[in-house]
């Protein structure tokens, strides 16, 4: 594999020679990379490659200081990371209206290659990426490392942790949500946040700019492609399809204008386009034979949170017709674990999956956010796995800024039941601010099938292999200051048709 150093990520371009100047006689741009440059989705044969021109992010009016124009955007992509075998170039514009982003959709690559790549416009070059196809479908292929995160504030700490992360080398990153935080300023934070509480298209283009100028997220995005799905706060907290937290008769604006940003400013395929207050972001990447992702989106079908929402023990949590995929997505999912032949079926999600008790005695005290308040949906979806007989079933997670491993068990009633898969939770990026080691033993005591709780920062480190999956805990020890170094905090194994968790 080549190696992809710090400096080529970040400076890149430096070999290319100087093309003729885009849109001659037109005033000259200032640097449009600001944001950096992203890929993702990645296909057997191709993958999305991402940027936004922005010469002044952090303009009120979203719009990054571009004119009122469409600007033509080169773009290229090649086998080594001085781009002397080019293996495709071509021209996008990047249009007012969505931002000026730019996303390319390549097709006809080799599968289960590594591929670079840059864009050009006038005499600026953008940093260099480096991404790579899937192995062919049928193809078990070499052993995967993937990483996965969630929740990163950018007032409320340092993004060291995907700074960490792009140094781990992975072959794809999964984020599973609250990629950005729609609040305004708090005096607490340790960053200022820039803008009102995010309402407006503007005002979700400004919040997305500034999280995108951090080099430590920048690094991470150019290092491979990422997987995406959002959970709440890329809209507001805690919403449930057409209902928002507080009663708001300008919620469906609010809503549209979010997913409008989220598709501009992520790597997305144009099949994730939203119109209006709709945009279907549930889809799956194949990772070769060896790994079969299902992302999934709970929070734009949900039914509305039970019992008002919170810690509760609440009965209508448990009504059959509650869902928190909605029916065609809940449909999409299973049929997917019907026609599956991966050794590993992967459900990449927002919310806790497994139970999580926090109350002593007969009564269950659940998290109504999370699959705790949506029963039904739950046994449907673990039901549809075990009938499919799924070979290896494994659900990741984000949203509760802290770590968990837990097996996931065929009856909750029953701690004797059988496991039949394995729930992967990262903590947060900064969500929380440093965190602590303090485990909630109420937590661990009522709920055995946890098999680990750390309020600690970082990510997961994940290797596939056909033979077992490794997950490596990767905590932080503080990010309300820069340059903390990363450490395993717990490794498991999880065997070949063997779901339990295995700590070593």
């Amino acid at each position: 594999m080549t190696t992809v150093t710090r400096r080529s990520l970040l400076i890149g371009g430096v070999a290319l020679a100087t093309a003729a100047t885009a849109g001659a006689g037109r005033a000259k741009l200032d640097n449009p990379f600001t944001l950096g440059v992203a890929s993702g989705d990645p296909s057997s044969d191709g993958m999305v490659l991402w940027t936004r021109l922005a010469p002044t992010p952090l303009n009120e009016d979203g719009r990054g200081g571009m004119p009122d124009r469409v600007v033509p955007v080169h773009w290229e992509l090649a086998e080594d990371e001085r781009f002397r075998r080019v293996v495709r170039r071509g021209v996008q514009l990047a249009r007012p209206e969505t931002a000026h982003s730019v996303h390319v959709e390549t097709s006809g690559l080799r599968p289960g290659r590594e591929y670079f790549y840059r864009f050009k416009v006038q005499d600026h070059l953008s940093p260099v990426g480096r991404t790579r196809t899937t192995p062919e479908p049928w193809v078990l292929g070499q052993a995967l490392t993937m990483c996965f995160a969630s929740c990163s504030h950018y007032g409320e700490g340092y993004f060291t942790a995907y700074r960490r992360l792009a140094e781990d080398h992975p072959d794809v990153v999964l984020h599973l949500g609250d990629y950005q935080y729609e609040y305004a300023a708090k005096a607490a934070d340790v960053r200022t946040v820039v803008g009102p509480e995010t309402r407006t298209l503007a005002d979700y283009r400004l919040r997305h700019a500034q999280y995108k100028t951090d080099e430590d997220l920048q690094l991470a995005h150019s290092v491979a492609p990422w997987v995406v799905v959002w959970d709440d706060h890329e809209t507001e907290n805690n919403w449930a399809d057409e209902v928002p937290e507080q009663p708001d008769p300008a919620f469906l604006d609010r809503r549209a204008a979010a997913f409008r940003a989220y598709y501009e400013n992520m790597p997305l395929r144009r099949g994730a386009r939203p119109n209006g207050i709709d945009m279907q972001l549930y889809r799956r990447v194949q990772w070769g034979g060896l790994v079969n992702f299902h992302m999934l989106d709970t929070r734009q079908y949900r039914d509305d949170q039970a019992c008002g929402d919170g810690w509760k023990t609440c009965t209508d949590a448990g009504l059959p017709t509650r869902t928190i995929t909605g029916a065609a997505q809940e449909a999409w999912l299973l049929d997917g674990f019907r026609r599956s032949r991966s050794r590993w079926d992967v459900l990449g999600q927002q919310v806790f999956f497994a139970e999580r008790d926090r109350k002593d005695g007969p009564e269950k005290e659940l998290s109504m956010d999370s699959w705790d308040g949506y029963l039904a949906s739950r046994d449907r979806v673990t039901r549809g796995w075990v009938d499919a007989k799924v070979r290896n079933a494994v659900v990741l997670t984000g949203d509760v800024h802290a770590a968990y491993a837990a097996d996931i068990k065929a009856d909750w009633d029953d701690p004797a039941s059988r496991t039949v898969g394995t729930e992967l939770v990262c903590t947060s990026v900064t969500s929380g601010g440093d965190g602590n080691d303090t485990a909630d033993e109420v937590q661990l005591r009522n709920n055995p099938h946890i098999k680990l709780h750390s309020r600690r920062r970082g990510y997961v480190r994940t290797k596939f292999t056909a033979g077992e999956l490794r997950a490596d805990f990767r905590a932080l020890p503080y990010v309300r200051t820069p340059g903390a170094e990363a450490t395993t905090l717990k490794s498991f194994v999880v065997e070949d048709r063997n779901p339990e968790l295995n700590a070593v």
